[in-house]
C-alpha cells in the first residue's frame, strides 16, 4: 500500500465548485485512471481519500492538497502520467508526494492559508494601507457567522498590500486554521470595508504544522 499526496490548482472554471463535488470529481479521475484505491472498513467502506481544508466558494487556488491511499506501491511517475489525462479541465496537478503510511491525517496538520485578493476596481492604495494599519492595531474584531460568535482579529497573522496596476492593488493575508475558527479572506475583506464580490480572490499557499 502507498498513500500519495497530490497538491493541484483549482482554477477559474471552478471556482463555485464545492468541496464535495470536488472530492467525487477526484474519486472518479482516480477510478479512471485505473488506480488502485484503497478502501475503508465496516458495512460502507468508503475511498480512502482525504482533502487538506476547505475552500471556500468563490475562489480560486495554486496549492489544493488531497491525500489517497492506494493498494499497490506504484512509482509516482507512473500514477502522475495516469491520473493527469483523467483529470477535468479546471484542476492542474502540480505535485504528487509519498506520505508515511502512519503520518496524522493532512487535514490535521493544516496550520493557516495565504490569500491573495485582487480588488477589481482602482481604490486610493493610501488610505487601504492606512485602514489595513489601523485593522491589524484592533486588539479584537468580534465577527458573528452562522449565528457564532468568534474573534476575527486573532485569524489574521499578516496582512499587507501590494501596489496594482491602474491603482488595483491586491491584498495578501496569511489567516490562520483552528479547530474553533478558521479565517476567511471575505470577512478580512470587509472588515477592511471592502466589497469581496469586487475581489478576485486566490489561496496562493496552505502552510502545514511539522508532520
Amino acid at each position: 500500500m502507498i498513500r500519495v499526496r497530490f497538491t493541484y490548482a483549482k482554477t477559474e472554471d471552478l471556482r463555485y465548485t464545492s468541496n464535495l463535488d470536488v472530492h467525487r470529481v477526484w474519486e472518479r479521475a482516480l477510478r479512471r485512471a485505473g488506480l488502485p484505491l484503497a478502501y475503508s472498513q465496516g458495512f460502507n467502506p468508503q475511498p480512502r481519500i482525504n482533502q487538506a481544508c476547505p475552500l471556500p466558494l468563490g475562489i480560486t487556488s495554486q496549492c489544493e492538497i488531497l491525500e489517497a491511499w492506494l493498494e499497490e506501491d506504484l512509482p509516482l511517475e507512473d500514477i502522475a502520467c495516469a491520473l493527469n489525462p483523467a483529470l477535468p479541465s479546471g484542476f492542474k496537478l502540480l505535485r504528487t508526494d509519498p506520505i508515511d503510511l502512519q503520518a496524522p491525517r493532512v487535514q490535521t496538520l493544516v496550520a493557516s492559508s495565504t490569500y491573495r485578493a485582487l480588488l477589481l476596481d482602482p481604490v486610493d492604495e493610501a488610505a487601504l494601507r492606512q485602514r489595513a494599519a489601523e485593522l491589524l492595531a484592533q486588539p479584537s474584531l468580534p465577527m458573528n457567522r452562522r449565528g457564532k460568535d468568534y474573534d476575527l482579529r486573532p485569524l489574521i497573522e499578516t496582512l499587507s498590500i501590494e501596489s496594482g496596476a491602474d491603482g488595483r492593488p491586491a491584498i495578501l493575508m496569511r489567516l490562520s486554521a483552528r479547530e474553533s475558527a478558521t479565517g476567511r479572506p471575505e470577512e478580512v475583506l470587509k472588515a477592511l470595508g471592502l466589497d469581496p464580490s469586487l475581489a478576485r480572490q486566490e489561496r496562493v499557499e496552505l502552510h502545514l504544522k511539522e508532520e
